[in-house]
């Protein structure tokens, strides 16, 4: 008579058989793609350096073709500070506006002092809002999730992180090989569109930098309209943390 611990299998046969098993089921799984959170790490280095110095261009279109141009000088530091100067034109040369996280002024020379503004606002005009000018890292706003993986792109959906952001959430589409965004569409907690982002023109920067040139947008909410930023130089550059202050915004100028 064969008694039932005989027929049992022996603990240790089981366990390497079931290491076995589940070794080849790792092995035979497609390989996962990145987390959408790291992709958007590398979307915002390739974008611009942790501390830099930026020179563009702001041109408002509007339906009957008429252009207004603005000429910006701009500085970042970490994820969260960022100043912009006025160059041109002779309207708004000296204005400069600060970001520091969710909070924004505006200093006009001969005025007492700065102005909050907000992040729907736009002090140029055009599909632009402040948010768009002062651009943060996409990280520091938001946290993103992979929705779909394509050959040459992922497909990222990204949920602000605060109700103050100006976008409830984005539909990014990231291209695989340059890792820089494609467009971006933005949209209202109501999930109505508010506008779409165009990346285009890749070209190599200083400091090993490649990325898009010139940023395109328009809105269904404002038919006809058309604002582009044409970016002419980014370096890295060290900056104090007194840049990043109201006091220093009369003195931004110093930095170039």
């Amino acid at each position: 008579m064969v008694s039932n611990k005989t027929l049992q299998p022996p603990r240790k046969v089981f366990f390497i058989s079931f290491v076995l098993l589940a070794a080849l089921l790792l092995f035979s799984a497609p390989a996962s793609a990145l987390d959408g959170n790291e992709i958007l790490r590398q979307v915002d280095r390739n974008l611009q350096p942790e501390s830099y110095e930026m020179y563009r261009k702001l041109i408002n279109i509007e339906p009957d073709g008429s252009k207004k141009e603005y000429v910006l000088y701009s500085v970042k530091k970490g994820q969260d500070k960022m100043v912009a100067l006025f160059l041109s034109p002779a309207s708004e040369k000296g204005r400069a506006t600060l970001r520091l996280g969710d909070n924004m002024w505006l200093y006009i020379p001969n005025v007492g002092r700065p102005i909050r503004i907000t992040s729907l606002q736009s002090v140029v005009g055009g599909v632009f809002n402040n948010s768009d000018i002062l651009r943060l890292d996409y990280g520091a706003e938001y946290s993103a999730t992979v929705k779909e993986e394509k050959k040459d792109a992922y497909i990222l959906e990204c949920k602000a992180k605060t109700v103050t952001v100006a976008y409830d959430s984005l539909k990014m589409v990231v291209d695989k090989k340059t890792m820089v965004p494609v467009t971006i569409e933005c949209y209202a907690a109501s999930g109505m569109l508010i506008k779409t982002l165009y990346y285009k023109n890749i070209k190599k920067f200083g400091d090993n930098l490649v990325r898009p040139s010139v940023l395109e947008t328009d809105s269904p909410l404002y038919k006809g309209y058309k604002s582009v930023m044409l970016y002419a130089r980014i370096n890295s550059k060290k900056l104090a943390e007194e840049v990043f202050t109201l006091n220093y915004l009369p003195r931004v100028n110093e930095l170039r």
